[in-house]
C-alpha cells in the first residue's frame, strides 16, 4: 500500500472566504496553488509530510446544497477550552445547528457556508491529535468501511464496531478518520478525502488497486485532470493525486 489520507477538501462558493475561516478556526495559514484554490495548513508545514492532513477548499460553480455525509470534529482540551472554542469560533461566522443531536456533550455548529461540524468535549483519546480530532464519515456498515480503507491506505485500525470504525496514521499522529453508522446516509457530499500516493509510487497502479478493492470510477465534471476521482463501497467520493 502506498497511499495515505493527505486532506479534506471543501467544495465551496467563496474559496478565499471559506479558507480564511477555516484558518482562523484551526489557527492555520493559508496559501494558494492557483484560483479558486485555497489550502489550509499548520504553519510552517514542509511537504511532503506524510503525517499531515490539511483542508483544501475549492471553488465550484455549484456546491450542492445537501446533508452532509462528512464533516469535522475539533479537540478541545478542557471543559473551558471548549466553551472558548465555540464562543470564538461563533464570532468567526459560525452559528449553532441542531441536526437531531439531543442532549449531548459536544456542540454542533455549521461554518458560514452552511458545513456541519462539531467541537468536541474534552476526551483523552483525541488529546494529541492537533485542532482536528477526526474526519467522520457517515456510513451505513462501519465494519466494510474498516476492510476498505485499511486496504486502501497504509492506516492503522484502531476500533472496529457495528457502530463504529476508527482509523489513524500508522505513525501513530494527526486525526482519526472514523466511520459512524447512521440510519439514513445521503447521496452526496460537499466534503471528500484527498489521497496522495508516495513518491516514486504509481498513480495507475494504486487506482487499479482500488478498484480491485471495490472503488469505481466516478464523473463529476472534472475533465481533464491529473487526479483521479473514485467512490468506495458505499459511494463515497475520494480523489487520487499524483505522487508526492
Amino acid at each position: 500500500m502506498a497511499l495515505r489520507l493527505v486532506q479534506v477538501n471543501f467544495k465551496s462558493w467563496d474559496d478565499s472566504a471559506l479558507g480564511r475561516f477555516w484558518a482562523d478556526a484551526l489557527d492555520w495559514g493559508v496559501s494558494s496553488e492557483g484560483p479558486g484554490v485555497t489550502n489550509v495548513e499548520p504553519a510552517g508545514l514542509v511537504l511532503p509530510d506524510p503525517t499531515a492532513v490539511c483542508v483544501d477548499v475549492v471553488t465550484v460553480p455549484d456546491p450542492e446544497t445537501v446533508k452532509y455525509r462528512a464533516h469535522l470534529d475539533l479537540a478541545t482540551s478542557s471543559l473551558a477550552h471548549q466553551m472558548e472554542l465555540v464562543a470564538r469560533l461563533k464570532e468567526l461566522g459560525a452559528t449553532s445547528a441542531d441536526i437531531g443531536q439531543g442532549d449531548v456533550p459536544w456542540t454542533v455548529l455549521v461554518d458560514p457556508e452552511g458545513n456541519v461540524f462539531c467541537v468536541l468535549d474534552p476526551r483523552a483519546i483525541y488529546a494529541d491529535t492537533g485542532p482536528i480530532a477526526a474526519v467522520v464519515v457517515s456510513c451505513a456498515d462501519p465494519r466494510a468501511m474498516a476492510r476498505f480503507w485499511n486496504e486502501a491506505m497504509d492506516w492503522t485500525v484502531h476500533e472496529v464496531t457495528d457502530d463504529l470504525a476508527r482509523l489513524r496514521s500508522a505513525a501513530g499522529v494527526g486525526p482519526y478518520l472514523e466511520f459512524i453508522r447512521v440510519p439514513d446516509i445521503t447521496v452526496w457530499t460537499r466534503i471528500h478525502l484527498d489521497l496522495r500516493p508516495y513518491l516514486r509510487c504509481d498513480q495507475v497502479a494504486e487506482v487499479a488497486r482500488l478498484r480491485s478493492l471495490g472503488a469505481v470510477d466516478a464523473d463529476i465534471g472534472q475533465g481533464d485532470v491529473p487526479w483521479v476521482v473514485l467512490i468506495d463501497p458505499e459511494g463515497n467520493e475520494f480523489c487520487v493525486l499524483t505522487p508526492g
